[in-house]
Formats: structure tokens, sequence, C-alpha cells
């Protein structure tokens, strides 16, 4: 049925009629959906968004025909909001419109005075709170229709208004009204809306669910055939007898089970014909709306009506199951199924969540830096934390900032908050290679170490060994400890991941420092190990003496005696790496953080040292000052400490090859040199490591394999590229370090103000957390342009927290880069992510197949 040129704006709901969800709203289609599959829907009309937005510039319409086209023996209407996506918001629904004096008497004969009276109720309270805008506190204590009447009265100064056209008027004027509120809009902009989002009504002939009980059943409820939280086929949902709308969902109200039930009354007892046809409804709407519903119905006098259906609110853990379920059962393809969940959801899949049902609230909420939650008790060291994981104790650890000193702890930790750094800050990266939630930026906490306190801006006071909750997704504190949902690694995510694997066309790869990483990365399917960074290899305590005896040497000869001690462990780290991946490709970048990064900052730490070398605490002090740097970021680090002691990368060159010839399957390992800028920086390092892997290959009379490439992280290294990538077999960019030398920001202080910058627009978006593709982007494309020229075949990839992000993997993809690499606990998402880009490229499949 086409739009009746009488009534323009306005158009009945009917499986021919042209109803849009970018004229009419999602709930529209959705209802029109409902209508064409046969289910038993009130007539309903849609007003489209033109209409609604008129209707706030005094514009009308004909209110009162709209009620001459519903049913005369109940002249009663409900209005809800339709906008294009559910999750915009919009104003709350108003029922029982038309409600008079006039059909009140005639209720009062039709289901009785009681029911009568509760329905003139429900309407009287509902237009005072939603369109006369009346402190619902006038109400209080006036239960009858007349007591009610009079309350709005004299709050008015005038009668409740008796005409069913100008109720209806007024009740889609405000609701019109509430949509362009200010609050409104920043809600829903806040959840992606655009700020000219439209707004739809429907407004649908009222169905009682109260009545005369001899006539029959009469109630309301909702149900839903999956569980929300967990995504297994499950009914679930209320029913509550002599209701409406959705009163069974409130608290303290004698609603029935839906099911047969021990423990109570259930609508399957009591109406069993009713729960069977729901159960019919539900399974339609699966099969031809291809989703899950919760379907809102109202049963009058024995008779069922479908009122409303929505798409089942779900976790993330849900979202997966139901997604696979629904390909499974060849109701949506695989393709789609991988559509249907977003990438970065399957990170509240990996890691514990806060239950969302428990209320928490805050001491301080600072940078979100790695997803999920903990509870713990607080420990302000890295010993205090190991001496709490002896002891077999969670713990949260607290520091001003964490260095390659706090390794330990942190990874002896539960989680980890600092007060300063951001999303990729020593503490972030350590965490989200670890899978720990991590805070940072927490500044406003003032922190006593020898008090053992951390004071919030509001005067709470935690002290240490108290038992606190971290949420690394979304940056609170929380005193106490809060009920946490455990991650599930279901087949479903299996299989869902696998699907996604068969679409995706870039190689996924992951960070991996130790072992223990790399079977996170084994877990997670990797397709192998794009960044290895080797000083994390050093900070276990038998090797920190050692590494610290080396740094102290004096000749030469010395240090390589330091050295031939760490070769073993250096080499039987690398050895289980390869046997871990088992053939896959393993990327190590030599040393790169300066020396001093080993050594103590503290009197405690400097006295331990000069009794463990033999030295007088003066001879430490003064060495450690002579490692000092004004600016170590841009200091001797990377390549330039190679240079300087070669020695070190000798070390770990000779490790890296005896390990690959003794590892079966045999692994081609991938030797990376870090902080490059100048193409004599390669050539020698070249040299000594091609040295290097002669003596080994003359040494075993084996035949050795390994790829030489450079990390590409500062702009001259990308400028250079066709020089540089003349010795270099591969490139890798490493988005974190190029991305602070582009912007001239340290990503351990950009914290401070980043939210001031996006919230200013002078940044779109944290360039730390997503890569900024115009500007460190534009260095991304002429490095591997000019790369490629050096040779066609060059292997160009990126490496850093970017390699985990949607956006950022779309950049690489589109540049033609052969992987990503990423945290472990990230590679599921990136898996999801470049398939999303592959599907999308490939397929007019969309997301939202529900409300096409």
């Amino acid at each position: 049925m086409q739009q009746d040129h009488r009534f323009p704006g306005v158009t009945e709901i009917t499986p021919t009629a042209n109803i849009r969800v970018n004229a009419h709203g999602g709930r529209a289609k959705c209802l029109q959906r409902l209508v064409r599959l046969g289910l038993p829907v009130p007539r309903t009309e849609a007003i489209d968004f033109r209409s609604v937005s008129a209707l706030k510039s005094g514009q009308t319409l004909d209110f009162d025909a709209i009620f001459d086209r519903m049913d005369p023996d109940l002249p009663l209407v409900s209005v809800r909001p339709s906008t294009a996506q559910p999750d915009w918001g919009g104003p709350s629904t108003v029922l029982n419109i038309g409600m008079t004096d006039r059909v009140h008497a005639m209720l009062r004969g039709s289901i009785g005075a009681a029911a009568a009276d509760a329905v003139y109720a429900r309407f009287i309270q509902s237009y005072a709170l939603h369109v006369a805008r009346l402190d619902p506190g006038i109400f209080t204590g006036r239960a009858s229709v007349a007591d009610l009447l009079r309350a709005y009265e004299d709050a008015m100064d005038e009668p409740f208004p008796q005409d069913p056209g100008t109720q209806l008027r007024a009740v889609l004027g405000a609701m019109a009204l509430a949509w362009d509120g200010a609050t409104a809009r920043l809600l829903r902009e806040a959840r992606g809306a655009p700020a000219d989002a439209g707004l739809g009504l429907v407004v649908q002939q009222m169905v009682l669910g109260v009545g005369d009980c001899e006539r029959g059943e009469s109630g309301s409820g909702v149900i839903q055939f999956v569980s929300s939280s967990e995504g297994q086929p499950q009914v679930t949902g209320r029913y509550l007898n002599q209701s409406q709308g959705r009163e069974a969902l409130l608290e303290n109200v004698p609603a029935l089970y839906l099911t047969r039930d021990p423990r109570g009354p259930s609508l399957e007892d009591r109406a069993p014909e009713i729960f069977a046809a729901l159960q019919d409804h539900g399974a339609l709407c699966r099969a031809r709306l291809r989703e899950e519903m919760q379907i809102e119905f109202t049963v009058s006098h024995g008779r069922l009506n479908i009122l409303d259906a929505v798409r089942v609110k779900r976790s993330a853990r849900a979202a997966v199951r139901i997604a696979v379920a629904l390909a499974t059962d060849g109701i949506i393809p695989e393709p789609e199924a991988v559509l249907r969940v977003t990438p970065r959801s399957l990170l509240d899949v990996l890691h514990r969540q806060i239950d969302p049902e428990a209320r928490v609230t805050p001491v301080t909420t600072a940078i979100p830096a790695s997803p999920g939650a903990a509870t713990g008790r607080l420990v302000f060291t890295a010993a205090a934390a190991q001496a709490a994981a002896a002891r077999d104790e969670p713990c949260i650890l607290v520091r001003r900032e964490t260095t390659p000193g706090d390794v330990l702890g942190m990874h002896a930790s539960v989680g980890i908050l600092t007060k300063r750094g951001g999303v990729t800050s020593h503490a972030a990266v350590i965490a989200r290679g670890l899978g720990l939630p991590c805070v940072v930026g927490a500044s406003d906490l003032v922190m006593d170490r020898k008090a053992g306190t951390l004071t919030a801006p509001t005067g709470v006071v935690l002290r240490e060994g108290e038992e606190v909750t971290l949420d690394g997704s979304t940056g609170q504190l929380i005193a106490g400890a809060v009920p946490l949902l455990q991650p599930s690694l279901d087949p479903a995510l299996g299989t869902l991941l696998a699907w996604a694997d068969e679409r995706r066309d870039i190689g996924i790869r992951a960070n991996c420092d130790t072992p223990a990483e790399a079977r996170l990365a084994d877990r997670f399917e990797a397709e192998g190990i794009g960044l290895c960074r080797t000083e994390h290899m050093f900070f276990e305590d038998d090797r920190l003496t050692l590494m610290r005896e080396m740094i102290f040497a004096e000749r030469e000869q010395d240090r390589r005696a330091a050295l031939d001690r760490l070769l073993p462990v250096q080499r039987g780290d690398f050895r289980e790496i390869f046997q871990i991946m088992a053939g896959r490709p393993v990327c190590i970048r030599l040393l790169d953080p300066p020396l001093h990064e080993f050594l103590p900052t503290d009197r405690a730490g400097m006295a331990q040292l000069a009794t463990a070398l033999d030295l007088p605490l003066s001879d430490v002090q003064d060495r450690i000052q002579s490692l000092s740097e004004v600016n170590p970021m841009l200091g001797m680090r990377g390549v330039r400490l190679g240079l300087s002691v070669p020695e070190i990368y000798e070390m770990q060159a000779r490790a890296i090859f005896e390990a690959a010839l003794a590892t079966e399957p045999r692994v081609t390992p991938e030797i990376m040199i870090p902080l490059v800028s100048a193409r004599r920086e390669v050539e020698l390092v070249r040299a000594r490591i091609a040295a290097v892997a002669d003596a080994v290959q003359a040494e075993t009379g084996e035949t050795l394999e390994y790829r030489l490439g450079v990390m590409v992280e500062t702009p001259r290294a990308a400028l250079r590229a066709h020089e540089i990538g003349e010795h270099a077999s591969f490139l890798s960019f490493g988005t974190n370090d190029l991305t602070q030398m582009t912007y001239g920001l340290s990503r351990d202080d950009a914290g401070r103000f980043m939210s001031t910058y996006v919230s200013q627009g002078v940044f779109e978006e944290d360039p730390f957390l997503q890569l900024d593709t115009t500007g460190v982007g534009e260095l991304l494309e002429i490095g591997a342009e000019r790369g490629r020229t050096a040779s066609p075949d060059m292997v160009l990839s990126l490496c850093g927290e970017h390699g985990g992000d949607p956006e950022s993997i779309a950049f690489c993809r589109k540049l033609g880069f052969s992987y990503v690499s990423c945290s472990p606990f990230r590679v599921p998402v990136a898996r999801m992510a470049a398939a999303h880009l592959a599907i999308r490229e490939s397929s007019d499949l969309g997301a939202s197949p529900l409300l096409r």
C-alpha cells in the first residue's frame, strides 16, 4: 500500500508499503518484515523523518485521521521511536494515547473497572512526565484516576486533554523536540550517530494486556531464544499477567517464568498454546529475518499479538556463538557471519571482563591501555609484586612509570597501573604482550611510596595491600573486588576465525619477546613472529647480573667473556621460540634500548650491584652516571649501540644461528637492525653478521640460511629506503617510534594532553593508538615505494601496536604490505579486521541484514 495522498508523511505499514530505513527508521522496517511474515501485528502507521522534524516548527498532521484508521472499539494507540540504528536511542514509548473520560467509561464496561482504571492511570502519568514535563512527585500517594486528574489540573492550571487528536499531537511534538534536545543529541553522537540523524515514529493500535480474567489470559511480556550473555539456545524473558508494555521486566513484580519451572508457575503451564505460538514465531523470525530476535508481545483475552521485535542484545561472546550458529544452520553465509562480529569486540572474549550487571564506582578513570579486568592487592614495587606472586597472591602493580627493570614484576602481576604514560608507553606495550589489563596516565592519583598509599582526587585513600579491581578496557580503578566474567576460547570462536582466515589476504604475525609469549601467539594461530625484542630476555636475575658485568667491563675481552656466558641462555630462548613456531617465520630485533636501562636507578639497587661486582659503590655510581643521556630515546641505542659495542650483536647473531641449526623443522631466521637512519649502518652490521654466519657454518659444516632486514622507525630511513633497501631483504616499519619522531611527541608523556587535542580536533585520533595515515602514513608510502625500487620483491610489514588496529591494517593492506605484527592477544582482532576488509571489497554483504 502506498502512502495515502490525503495523509502525507504517514504510511500504513503493510507488506507492500514503501517503508525505508533511511526514511522511516529501523523499527518501522522491522515491523514491516513481521507483517510480511504473517505475524499478528496490530495496525501500525509510520511517520517519516521529514514529517517528524516538521512537527518541531509547528507544522501539523491530520491527527484525527490516524485515530479514524484504528479499531473504533478500542480507540487507543501507542507511539514508539524509530531510528536508523537501534542503539542511537530515542524518546520513551508512550502507551494508551486516546484515553479520555469517555473511553474510560466505555472500557469499564468491557474490561472491568479495575483494568480500565489501570489503563487510564498509566496514561495520565506518562503524559504528564513525557509531554507536560511535570515532576513525578506530584502524583505520589494519588491512586485513583480522579486524584491523578486533579493533580494534573492543579499543576497545569487546565484540565487533562480530552480530545484524542490533541493528545496525539502533543505526544508526537514532545517526542520530536526531545530528539533534538542537547542531551539526546550528545548521547547519540557518542554512539556514532551523525549530527543530523533523523527520528521516525510508529503509531500502533493498542492491544490491552489487561482485562476480564474470565474471558481468557491477558498480559504482556518479552521472549528471546538465546542467552544474551553466552549465546547458547535458551528461552529467556518474562511475562506478567494483567500488564502492558514492558512492565514484566520491572523489579519486584510477580512475573511468570516462560517455560515450565519447578520454582513457580509459567506461561507454558498457564497458556500452552500461546507459548507454542511464540516459539513458532521466534523460529520464523530467526529463519526469515536471519537474526536472533527479542519479541515483545501482548495477550488480550487469550489472543496473542506481536507488538515489536528487536535484535537480541548480546555480549561479545554471545555475538560470536550466534553468528556461527546462524551460518552453521545455513541461515546466513559464512562471510556474513564474520562481518557480524566486530574485530575489537574479540578483546572482550579473550580477556576477563567486569560483569556488566555489577554496580561499580571508580576511584579514578585514566587511559585504558590494555584490555581486560583483574582484581588484586596493591603493590608499589616490582620486588613486592614478585613476592606476592611467590605467595600465590594476585597483585596490581602501581608505578609512576615502568622501565625495563620492572618487567619481572609486571610478569608477576595481574594488572598494571601507572601515573604517567600513554597507549604506547612501556607499561602499555608490555601489558598487551602479556595479556594483562593496564591503565596509564592516572596523573590525578597522589602516590606516597613511603606511606604506601594512593590518594584519589575525591579523598579516597587506598593503602598498599588493599584489594582493588583494575579495568583496562575502560580505564577504571575500583576499590575492592567486583564480579568478573572469565574469558572463553570456545570452538565457535575458532570456527569464526578459521572462516576469517580463508578470506583475508594479508598476513598476521605476533610481537613476542619470550617463549611464553610465543606460546600465546601459537595459541592464537599467528603466522609467525614479526617482532622479537631481545632485550626482554636479559631481565631475569641471573641474566641481568651477566648483562651488568658486560656493561661495566672496561676491555673488549672482558665484555666478550660476559657475553659468552649470556650466549647459552639467549640461544636456549631462541631455540625454544623456533620450536614453538614450528617452522613459521621468526623476526628477531637485535638489542635496541640504551645500556643504562639495565642498571639500577636507586641507591639500594646500586649497593646490591656494587656487592655483586665487588666494586666500590662510588665506582658503580660513576659508571651509571657516565652512561646517562639527556635524551636516551634519541641517544646511543639500536644500531648505534651495535656499532659502538659490536660484540653484543655478534653474540646475538651467533645465538640465533646456532639455535636455528639445532631446531627441527629447520627455520630461516629473520634478523632485524633497529633505529637505522643511514645505509652505511646497515652495511657495517651486515658485514659483521655475515662473518658470524660464516664462522658458524665453518664450525658446524652445515649450510645456514637467514634474512637480514631493517626496522624503519626514523623518518630518514623511510626517505632513504631505496638506499637502505639495497642491503636488506625486508623493511619492517616500527610505527611506535616513527610516530614519536614524526610528531616530535613523547609516547610516554603525550597522554597528559592527548584527550584535549582529540576533543578540540587538533588530531582526529590519538596517533599512537591509530596510525596517522596522512603524516606518518605518507612516510610509510614513500618508504614502501622507494624500498621496492631497490628490490621489487622487498617484503614490507608493520610491527608495533598499530598492527592490531583495524583502520591501520586497512592502510597497510592498501600499500601492499605482506603482513602486520601485533601483541599476541590482538592477533585474533587483526585476523578478523583483515577478513572484514577483504570480504567487503569482494562482496556486497552488509553487517545489518535485518535492516536492509
